[in-house]
C-alpha cells in the first residue's frame, strides 16, 4: 500500500547514536561541575582582582569551563553524526543486500541467494532464513510446472482420442453405435479419474482439511473389503494383520491413502497366485502402514522413482490397467500433509514393500 516517505533507518539510527552521545557528554560534564566545581570557594569579600589569590576561584574556573564544555559538546556532535552515519551504514549492509534479493524474488528471479558470510548474529539467520524460503518456493514452483505440464499432457490425451472416435463415427456412420458408445465411455471414466485424482492431489499439498483421531487398523480393514472383488478378480490374497494404530488427521484422506497402496499392491502382482500383506503396528512414537506386495524383482533406482506424479509401474499395468499415474504421489502428499513420511523399498524376492510414518496419536 502506498506510504508518506519518512526518515530512513539509516538516519534513525545516526540520530540516536548522536542523541545518546550528547546525554552522556552533558551528563559527564554535569557530574564535573557537581563533584569538583562545587568545592572550589569563592573569592573572600571585597577582594575583586581574582589574579592576586593563589588559588583559582569558582568564578575563573567557570569563566575557562563552560566555553571548553561548550567546544566539547560541538565536537560530540560533529563527531556523532559523521560516526554513527559510517557505523549505521555498517550495520545496515547485510540488510541492503536482504533487501536487493528481496527485490529480485518479486521480480520472478527465485534462482538468486544472499549467502551472507560471517559468523551467526541476527542479519545472517534472517539471510540464512530467507535463502532456505527461496529454495523452498523455486523447488515448489518447478513441482508446480512440471505438475502443470504432466496434467496437461495426460488430460490431453483422453480428450484427443475422443475427439478421434468421434471423428471416425462422423465419417462411417455405418460403424455400430454401441462398439463407439462403450469406447466413449471407457475413455471418458479415465479423465474423471484423472481429475478427481488431481483435485485430491491439490487437496492434500494445500492442507485443507480438519483433523480428528483416526486407527489406521480400521482404515485397512475397510480398505480391504472394499478392493476384495479387484482382489478375487486378480487372483490375489490379501492378509491384513497388526494392532490398534492411532493416528490424528483427516480420515477420508487416511482411507485414501490405504485404499491407493491396497490398489497398486493387487494391480502390480502376480496374476493367479499373488499375495499382498498389510500390518499397522506403533513404533517409536509413530503409527506405521507397512504394504508388501508378491511381484516381479525391482532395481532400487526404479523404486525411488515410483512416488514422482504421473509415474507408472510395470508394463503389464500400462498396457491393461494404466491409470492415471498419480496413486502413491497422492500417498506422499496425504503423507506428508499429515506430517509424516513414504518408504519405498523393493521387497526380497520380488515385489514392493511401502512404510507410511504417521505422527501417533496420544490420547
Amino acid at each position: 500500500m502506498p506510504r508518506r516517505p519518512g526518515l530512513s533507518v539509516r538516519l534513525k539510527l545516526t540520530l540516536s547514536y548522536v542523541g545518546f552521545l550528547m546525554v552522556v557528554g552533558v551528563l559527564l560534564l554535569g557530574a564535573v561541575w557537581v563533584f569538583l566545581l562545587r568545592y572550589v570557594p569563592n573569592p573572600p569579600e571585597g577582594v575583586h582582582d581574582h589574579r592576586a589569590l593563589m588559588s583559582p576561584t569558582r568564578y575563573a574556573l567557570q569563566v575557562a569551563f563552560f566555553p571548553r564544555a561548550a567546544q566539547v559538546m560541538v565536537f560530540l556532535l560533529v563527531f556523532g553524526l559523521i560516526g554513527g552515519w559510517v557505523l549505521a551504514g555498517r550495520m545496515l549492509a547485510p540488510l541492503d543486500r536482504i533487501t536487493e534479493a528481496t527485490r529480485r524474488a518479486a521480480s520472478g528471479s527465485l534462482s538468486h541467494r544472499i549467502a551472507l558470510e560471517g559468523r551467526a548474529d541476527e542479519f545472517r539467520e534472517l539471510a540464512d532464513s530467507f535463502d532456505a524460503m527461496l529454495a523452498r518456493i523455486e523447488a515448489d514452483v518447478a513441482e508446480q510446472q512440471r505438475f502443470a505440464a504432466n496434467a496437461s499432457h495426460e488430460l490431453r490425451t483422453p480428450l484427443a482420442i475422443m475427439r478421434t472416435l468421434l471423428d471416425v463415427a462422423r465419417d462411417d456412420p455405418e460403424r455400430p453405435a454401441g462398439e463407439l458408445d462403450g469406447r466413449l465411455r471407457d475413455v471418458n471414466a479415465r479423465a474423471i479419474e484423472l481429475t478427481e485424482a488431481l483435485l485430491l492431489l491439490s487437496r492434500a499439498d494445500q492442507r485443507a482439511f480438519p483433523r480428528a483421531a483416526v486407527d489406521l487398523s480400521l482404515l485397512t480393514e475397510e480398505a480391504s473389503e472394499t478392493l476384495l472383488p479387484l482382489a478375487e478378480k486378480h487372483g490375489v490374497r490379501v492378509v491384513t494383520t497388526g494392532d490398534v494404530t492411532p493416528t490424528r488427521g483427516s480420515p477420508a484422506l487416511l482411507l485414501q491413502l490405504t485404499t491407493n497402496l491396497l490398489h497398486n499392491a493387487i494391480v502390480h502382482n502376480r496374476p493367479g497366485d499373488g499375495t499382498v500383506l498389510l500390518h499397522t503396528a506403533a513404533d517409536d512414537g509413530c503409527a506405521v502402514l507397512t504394504v508388501e506386495n508378491t511381484g516381479e524383482p525391482l532395481a532400487a533406482e526404479r523404486v525411488a522413482t515410483f512416488a514422482e506424479r504421473f509415474t507408472r509401474g510395470t508394463a503389464r499395468v500400462r498396457s491393461d490397467q494404466a491409470g492415471v499415474g498419480l496413486g502413491l504421489a497422492i500417498v506422499k502428499s496425504i503423507a506428508q500433509a499429515h506430517d509424516g513420511t513414504l518408504g519405498l523399498e523393493p521387497r526380497d524376492g520380488g515385489g514392493l514393500r511401502v512404510t507410511v510414518r504417521l505422527p501417533r496419536d496420544r490420547p
